[in-house]
């Protein structure tokens, strides 16, 4: 279990900000001797886990990652109804959109589409970011009850204000954050979720913040809510909330 575990924490490793890893990046980052950091990448070579970038000693997800990826979104019906609704409302009101899924304190983005304004926000699929700092992860989030909530963060700063912006996540229907993540930046997600597999998705467009409005971030949320109530009704999500627009609760 040791060699499995040391290989996932190598696969965690990388991201937006960290596309390719050497032994010694492996050494600093996971505090692992480097005789073991070689040999484990080597085995992670010969299994196509990872593969070397041209004659150099730099190593990036192999092919057999790229199938598994493949097949995760092609097994999942909710990936797959959520994809619809995302490209749909990207195509409609040309910004950007994602599928994200939670791990623990972390979102990240399965699928994306591209907006098709002139000036839109750019893919930034597999960027890890922090739930509690994000559209996203606090609409996923909010489908956990207080005690769930309080369990994952306990002890953590992000606490203080929390629970709070979970509840208005719960009563408004979808989440909000106005350069939060990223300048220049704001983003709506909405989380809806398959009760026979236990999965939860957040559909999420991201927008420049100059150039969106309230009335057309509104009219995203309604086409985006419209899209995700049809997959709760029929995937069973009895937990999902319809968005409601209370103006007021938006802006605060």
């Amino acid at each position: 279990m040791s060699v499995l575990k040391n290989a996932a924490d190598v696969l965690r490793c990388f991201g937006n900000d960290c596309p390719d890893l050497t032994v010694s990046d492996i050494v600093k980052r996971l505090g692992m001797p480097k005789a073991n950091a070689s040999r484990l990448l080597k085995a992670m070579r010969e299994a196509r886990m990872l593969e070397t970038i041209g004659d150099t000693h730099r190593h990036r997800p192999g092919r057999l990652m790229l199938d598994l990826a493949a097949a995760y979104r092609r097994s999942s019906i909710l990936i797959g109804r959520a994809s619809e609704v995302v490209a749909g409302v990207s195509s409609s009101f040309g910004h950007t959109g994602y599928i994200s899924v939670r791990d623990g304190q972390e979102v990240t983005a399965v699928a994306d589409f591209q907006g098709t304004n002139t000036l839109r926000v750019v893919s930034n699929i597999g960027r890890r970011l922090p739930a509690h700092l994000s559209a996203t992860g606090r609409s996923l989030l909010a489908r956990l009850s207080e005690d769930e909530v309080l369990e994952l963060y306990a002890g953590h700063r992000a606490m203080a204000d929390l629970p709070a912006q979970l509840a208005k996540v719960r009563r408004q229907g979808y989440a909000y954050s106005s350069q939060e993540a990223t300048p220049g930046v704001d983003a709506i997600a909405i989380a809806v979720a398959d009760v026979l597999t236990d999965e939860a998705v957040s559909l999420c467009i991201v927008y420049p913040h100059a150039l969106v409005d309230a009335e057309g971030r509104d009219q995203m949320i309604a086409a985006l809510g419209t899209g995700a109530a049809r997959i709760a009704e029929d995937l069973g999500d009895r937990a999902f909330v319809a968005p409601g627009l209370d103006r007021k609760d938006t802006l605060e």
